[in-house]
């Protein structure tokens, strides 16, 4: 319970401490404040996102120091990459001129926007999906394996994430055509570097 208990307030006090970077995201930009970010706002995610807690309330369970450190360091690896991804972006396009943001290569479109090949976006278009998804998996983790429950939340949003990056792939040959070919010929892996 404590670590599911870390886990959820450390999402939130960075998603508040990060705010300029969420504000920047494809819900925010995109999708625009209607049902969809209602409903997942306050119905779907409060379900969710609680659902492990709520689970080990009922079904308390110790875990070993080895699965306690696993579960951790996968939490801390999430973490890292969906951080880390998300703020290369988002400081290349609030400062391009930083040296952080000088450092990456990009490509140049027709439609005047600039698009990262190098860093984390040169691994994948959408490598903070992956971080995302192995915290969510971390957050079920402590519940064990008894039922399939607890891991509503990551299978829940493993198929959101495949969605959401069909809809981003969508939009942005839309927008961008031949250059979208031409930079997913560069960076070829949508979600999980040298697999998907």
């Amino acid at each position: 319970m404590c670590l599911v208990q870390f886990f959820q307030s450390w999402y939130v006090i960075d998603s508040l401490w990060n705010e300029e970077a969420v504000l920047t995201t494809m819900d925010i930009t995109t999708d625009g404040f209607g049902f969809m970010l209602a409903f997942g706002l306050y119905t779907w995610v409060p379900f969710t996102y609680t659902l492990q807690a709520r689970y080990l309330v009922d079904f308390p369970r110790s875990v070993s120091w080895i699965e306690f450190g696993a579960i951790l360091t996968l939490n801390f690896i999430g973490y890292y990459i969906f951080r880390s991804a998300n703020s290369q972006k988002n400081e290349f396009r609030s400062y391009p001129n930083s040296p952080n943001s000088k450092k990456l290569k990009y490509m140049q479109t027709k439609a005047g926007s600039k698009l990262i090949t190098s860093g984390w976006w040169g691994m994948s278009r959408h490598i903070n999906y992956l971080g995302d998804w192995l915290m969510s998996l971390s957050w079920s983790l402590p519940c064990g394996f008894a039922t399939p429950i607890p891991y509503f939340y990551p299978i829940y949003f493993g198929i959101l994430l495949l969605h959401r990056e069909r809809r981003d792939d969508h939009k942005c040959r839309t927008k961008y055509g031949e250059d979208w070919e031409r930079y997913c010929k560069q960076v070829k892996y949508r979600i999980i570097p040298g697999i998907y």
